[in-house]
């Protein structure tokens, strides 16, 4: 979230819970086998399980995630368990409760903290992502694997991106995932690659004798592209094949229109055809930071 903020959109310009839910039967109809709701924050949507119950309900769907700060998640961890949504995914770029007060300007670290050892404990598949911010949390990457060491869940390192709310000047980074992975290397010599699928973003370790794992995502180094599957949507409906590309078709519009279905489809489908083969080639219609933040299109 940039320090100014952001301009919320306003209620008519977003998806309604029902138009999700017609949203992702259309695509899972397409092949979609795995949906992650992110956000901003996916909880601030006070009929978010609304959603999330009539997913569960579709037999096609393989897999059903969720990106949290973990600052509101806590009353519905039970019913995530009984709709099998085990794959949950927090935000935390700190371990360290200031430098945590510091990054995320409010002070719910306790919150966060005790969320995510209640997720873990509790059977979910955890993952932590943390960005990696020269010059304000550095001296978390350490610590922040102690997660690890006592717990089965993954943290993972990535290297930011050039978007409001991260750095203002952006031609290159000091902490990319060689440098993140030397870091450790310093502090635990002996780590080792896992095996990944083949569409992951990241590229996963283990540190002998930990109970969990970590890893690196190249956010920015981009050596993923080749296998790259994401299809992103925003709230107000744009259609991202890549992080670094501008919105190349808009669903709110076409599912508001006569013959939405045939509409939602062929905008998906084109919007896919015409993807850019790798996040270097999406970003050259840009200059500089962009101007978008990650807290209005999904981290």
């Amino acid at each position: 979230m940039p320090s100014e903020g952001i301009n919320f959109a306003e209620n008519d310009k977003l998806f309604t819970i029902e138009e999700l839910i017609t949203l992702s039967r259309i695509l899972v109809s397409q092949g979609i086998t795995k949906i992650r709701i992110t956000g901003g924050e996916p909880f601030v949507r006070k009929d978010l399980m609304v959603l999330l119950r009539e997913l569960s309900k579709m037999d096609a769907l393989e897999d059903i995630s969720i990106t949290t700060n973990a600052t509101v998640i806590a009353p519905y961890i039970s019913e995530l368990k009984t709709l099998r949504i085990k794959n949950i995914n927090v935000s935390m770029d700190a371990i360290t409760k200031d430098v945590f007060e510091k990054i995320t300007r409010r002070k719910q670290y306790d919150i966060v903290y005790e969320n995510i050892i209640r997720l873990i404990t509790e059977g979910f598949n955890v993952r932590i992502n943390c960005i990696a911010l020269e010059g304000q949390n550095i001296d978390d990457i350490i610590p922040m694997l102690d997660l690890a060491k006592h717990y089965n869940v993954c943290v993972r390192y990535l290297e930011e991106m050039p978007f409001n709310g991260g750095s203002k000047e952006f031609s290159a980074i000091t902490w990319d995932y060689k440098k993140i992975l030397a870091h450790i290397a310093e502090a635990y010599p002996d780590y080792y690659l896992l095996e990944s699928p083949k569409t992951s973003t990241s590229m996963n370790y283990k540190i002998p004798g930990f109970a969990g794992t970590f890893g690196v995502i190249p956010s920015f180094t981009r050596t993923f592209c080749g296998s790259c599957n994401r299809l992103r949507i925003s709230a107000t409906g744009d259609v991202i094949t890549c992080l670094y590309a501008k919105a190349s078709a808009n669903l709110i519009t076409a599912l508001r229109a006569e013959n939405s279905e045939e509409n939602v489809k062929e905008a998906i489908l084109k919007a896919v055809g015409s993807r850019a083969k790798t996040g270097f080639e999406a970003q050259e219609q840009y200059k500089g930071v962009f101007s978008n933040s990650m807290t209005s299109i999904g981290g």
